[in-house]
């Protein structure tokens, strides 16, 4: 039976994932870090499954990854743990290197040692594309990086890391370079759950609400995906013969205005009636636009998205209004 860790198991990706792979007969193993507060609740419904156990560890402590990895000797590794939030790695360059960098090295530094027939996929970020971008307008695997931010940054750096292990010592070590992928588990503090919940909450005070949402750039441009598409591309790079990136996106992109525009539509509301912009919310260097050339993967490992933007977000909004409603009960 195929063993898989999936670090930033509690994560959306992470409990996505962890899905896929126990329906696909695969046995998972989460890594999750000791915390006072529960942080499960996006994989309850696995804590039980007997094809599901958690691990206790955190990929900056090096022992710890090592000795998770020569025990278990994974089939494959997901490493799928970050500080993902991009405004707060201006605020927290250090504590969001020691994760998204010193763990990958920690990682890929255990399989070296201990279990080099696991196969690695990290979860790389478009971020790291900043703002350079095609001629074409779109972003693939020989775009130049440049990021803009100390997240972008960190995933970088550790992703010039799976070409330098697959090179110098033959890790299987592969680089997902996902674009904004987004679902109703995606956290409260990312820009697309932070509108479809306060919608939910304009729906559960019966449109009500006397406070406006505080946003920032309206005019940065993204390319949005669901989570489980995104797993998807994933779960085929993880089984796949080829050991190298992939640029994993929907192709299409969406400014701030049209994500507001489509969640606001969605229950006949105008957003400008319903936000202000908050200057604290501007970050201090901007990605102007985010946009797939996934064509790569998609020839090679016959991938496509299958859910629509406005499906997703859809998906969003009456899952939020739900949660919403839910609370007053």
């Amino acid at each position: 039976m195929t063993k898989i860790l999936v670090t930033g198991v509690n994560g959306q990706f992470g409990g996505y994932f962890s899905d896929k792979a126990i329906e696909n007969g695969s046995t998972v193993f989460g890594l999750i870090r000791r915390s006072s507060v529960d942080t499960l609740y996006r994989i309850k419904h696995l804590v039980d499954n007997n094809r599901f156990t958690l691990v206790e560890g955190d990929i900056t402590d090096s022992y710890n990854v090592s000795k998770v990895v020569e025990e278990n000797q994974f089939d494959f590794i997901v490493n799928g743990a970050a500080q993902s939030h991009v405004m707060s790695s201006f605020d927290s360059p250090l504590f969001t290197t020691q994760v998204n960098y010193l763990g990958v090295i920690n990682i890929l530094e255990a399989v070296r040692q201990h279990s080099k027939h696991t196969k690695v996929v990290q979860c790389s970020t478009s971020e790291m594309f900043g703002s350079n971008i095609n001629k074409d307008g779109f972003q693939n695997e020989s775009t130049p990086f440049s990021p803009n931010s100390s997240y972008g940054c960190s995933k970088l750096a550790s992703h010039h890391l799976l070409r330098i292990y697959r090179d110098a010592f033959g890790i299987k070590a592969c680089g997902a370079i996902m674009f904004n992928y987004e679902s109703p588990k995606r956290g409260l503090h990312f820009i697309t759950r932070k509108i479809t919940n306060f919608i939910g909450r304009i729906v559960a005070s019966d449109f009500q609400l006397k406070e406006k949402l505080q946003l920032g750039n309206l005019e940065s441009k993204r390319d949005w995906s669901h989570c489980k598409d995104s797993v998807n591309a994933v779960w085929l790079l993880l089984h796949s013969d080829k050991v190298k990136d992939y640029v994993i996106g929907s192709g299409i992109t969406h400014s701030i205005i049209e994500l507001l525009e489509t969640a606001f539509g969605y229950i006949k509301l105008d957003y400008k009636d319903w936000i202000e912009i908050n200057p604290s919310f501007i970050r201090p260097l901007e990605v102007e636009e985010l946009r797939a050339d996934s064509s790569l993967i998609r020839q090679e490992l016959g991938w496509c998205p299958t859910i629509s933007f406005e499906d997703l977000i859809r998906e969003m909004v009456d899952y939020d209004i739900k949660l919403a409603l839910k609370a007053l009960d």
